[in-house]
């Protein structure tokens, strides 16, 4: 230890000794002080800064993914003008209701009020773990919590309101699909090569994180091998015909809220994200030439403010370092995280309890974000807990405190102010170390593949939300309304309904009975010669490993094979999966 350190070391135990044990005889309720302070002795002595921080959009991108956020720009211009684009073509929020037909005429709404994105869709349970709409077995569940999806006709039926200017090829659309995400980009490119379009010229992100699934979301269908088989399917087809698709969006923080810990949630991402990279280097690929198009959906999610803004910056290290090192990818486009979002609250930590208290819980979040390197977005709604599909007056709260924080505070004028810091660049080495070690764990039962199997994941994430969950139970976490100030004097505060909801529940009462009479017509009125046909010849090409599924499952959805007819082939073929208990 140099001289220097000594001395700081030096003072700071007379510090605690003198200055802080007297303060704490004024609290005589506090045992000790309840926070720390940091001194340089908390950092390597030789820290190096350009290796362990750098600059904004340089490796290892610990300070930023690019070099400024756009955004901080954008926002100015738009307060000024009627309409600011930052030139990228995106789509619009995450919605779908009930029938194609309810989620069309909400995007017709979405268009008529200006907003040129194109669907981000939000599919009911029964679509994502491959169930037609009229499997007697789903009854009750059809267009729940998202749009029911079973046919070509359904995305036709989606994309009425998008021609001309807005034909497919000049926008972009989401799909959180993972188990069928094969089948859903089969039907985009159906109705965009029935439209005439060039797959080539299709902008798209798939969720296609099938095996996030098995560990947090649980919409899966077929075993952890036989879906990355699907995986590499699409990511080959996409890489070759579809460059301007992204291949996957991974989604650490839907880990984070099936219960897992900030370290757990960094760990297991990225060992998923070193299967689907892996996949795409065994089928021959170069890892450039398909990793600047894996994106995150995004990355943790918790109330912690310091603390995430640390995880976000470990998170980009990691991956870069993992891409780097590992894969050896020579493009920079591959090593970085590209995600919409990076530091916001957790959605799990929104409460149905005084509901606008989760407006000051995303302005917490999207003040961390534009701290951490990225873009202040005050998500989610805080009518969230309540149910999917925001009122309008839950999102334009969330865009003002956006702009807000952009506008007027000036957020995100400095990349990374933190850099530098003693304590930010400590938690940051502790978060990514400690993620490190998790990893290591995964690795040496295989990968995640393997550890996904032997449930070992499910598990460890498990225990953490049980952990939790008593925390909360206990009061030793605080969530202010739920375990604390809920005295009969608070107030439960709430807004003027100025709108109708974007979703009339009288239309969702009857969204199940008008799918499953569209489908029946459709099934009644296809070609049933050419899909029995076809869903034939796919049982045998799923036998065989070594062909690609993709372009096969395209003519499918031509004929207008429904995603069960798909799905149960794949089904017989390729078994189910059965979740190994994690008590």
């Amino acid at each position: 230890m140099s001289k220097k350190s000594e001395k700081v070391r030096a003072e700071e135990k007379a510090w605690k000794q003198g200055t802080v044990a007297e303060a704490l005889k004024r609290f005589p309720i506090l045992k000790e002080a309840p926070s720390r302070f940091y001194t340089p002795n908390d950092l390597p002595e030789n820290f190096d800064f350009l290796k362990k921080v750098g600059f904004p959009g340089q490796y290892p991108f610990t300070a930023g993914t690019y070099p400024f956020e756009p955004t901080v720009g954008t926002a100015r211009l738009a307060a000024r003008f009627a309409r600011a684009n930052a030139g990228r073509t995106r789509a619009a929020g995450y919605s779908g209701y009930g029938t194609p037909e309810d989620t069309r005429d909400y995007y017709k709404g979405l268009l008529d009020r200006g907003d040129r994105g194109g669907p981000n869709l939000a599919m009911d349970l029964p679509t994502q773990c491959g169930y037609d709409s009229d499997n007697p077995m789903i009854a009750g569940e059809v267009g729940k919590v998202g749009v029911a999806i079973d046919t070509l006709r359904d995305f036709e039926v989606i994309y009425e309101p998008y021609q001309g200017d807005l034909n497919l090829d000049k926008i972009a659309s989401n799909f959180t699909m993972n188990a069928a995400a094969i089948f859903i980009m089969a039907l985009y490119a159906a109705l965009a090569e029935k439209r005439g379009v060039p797959v080539a010229r299709l902008r798209a992100t798939p969720q296609n994180d099938i095996l996030k699934e098995y560990i947090a979301r649980g919409t899966y269908i077929f075993p952890p091998k036989p879906a990355i088989r699907l995986f590499r399917d699409t990511l080959v087809f996409m890489n070759e015909h579809m460059p301007n698709v992204n291949i996957t969006s991974m989604g650490g923080y839907h880990i984070r809220e099936a219960g897992a810990t900030r370290e757990q949630d960094l760990a297991y991402s990225m060992a998923i994200a070193i299967a689907y990279l892996q996949a795409g280097v065994d089928a021959g690929l170069a890892v450039d030439s398909f990793a600047p198009r894996f994106t995150f959906n995004a990355f943790g999610g918790s109330m912690e403010f310091l603390e995430e803004i640390a995880f976000h910056r470990a998170s980009r290290r990691m991956y870069a370092r993992i891409l780097k090192e590992r894969f050896r990818a020579k493009d920079p486009r591959s090593m970085i995280i590209r995600q919409p979002i990076t530091a916001h609250v957790g959605y799990s930590d929104t409460t149905i309890q005084r509901p606008l208290n989760n407006l000051t819980r995303s302005v917490v979040g999207a003040i961390a974000g534009a701290l951490c390197g990225g873009r202040p977005a005050a998500v989610p709604p805080y009518d969230e807990p309540l149910g999917l599909g925001w009122s309008r007056e839950a999102s334009q709260l969330t865009a003002d405190a956006s702009r807000i924080l952009l506008c007027e505070a000036k957020l995100g004028q400095v990349e990374d102010p933190f850099a530098g810091s003693y304590y930010m660049e400590a938690m940051t080495d502790q978060i990514e170390e400690a993620a490190w070690t998790e990893l290591k764990k995964v690795e040496d039962l295989g990968g995640a593949v393997p550890a996904i199997e032997s449930g070992y994941i499910q598990k460890a994430i498990s225990r953490s939300a049980y952990e939790r969950q008593k925390g909360i139970a206990s009061g030793d976490i605080l969530v202010v309304g739920v375990n604390c100030f809920t005295g009969e004097h608070e107030l439960e505060v709430e807004t003027t309904r100025l709108v109708p909801h974007p979703y009339d529940p009288r239309k969702r009462d009857m969204a199940e009975k008008k799918q499953v009479k569209a489908l029946k017509k459709v099934k009644r009125e296809r070609d049933k010669a050419q899909v029995k046909k076809l869903l034939a010849e796919l049982k045998v090409k799923a036998k065989d490993e070594s062909v690609n599924l993709m372009p096969h499952v395209i003519e499918c959805a031509k004929v207008y094979c429904s995603i069960q007819e798909v799905c149960d082939v794949l089904r017989e073929v390729f078994g189910e999966y059965e979740s190994p208990s994690v008590l």
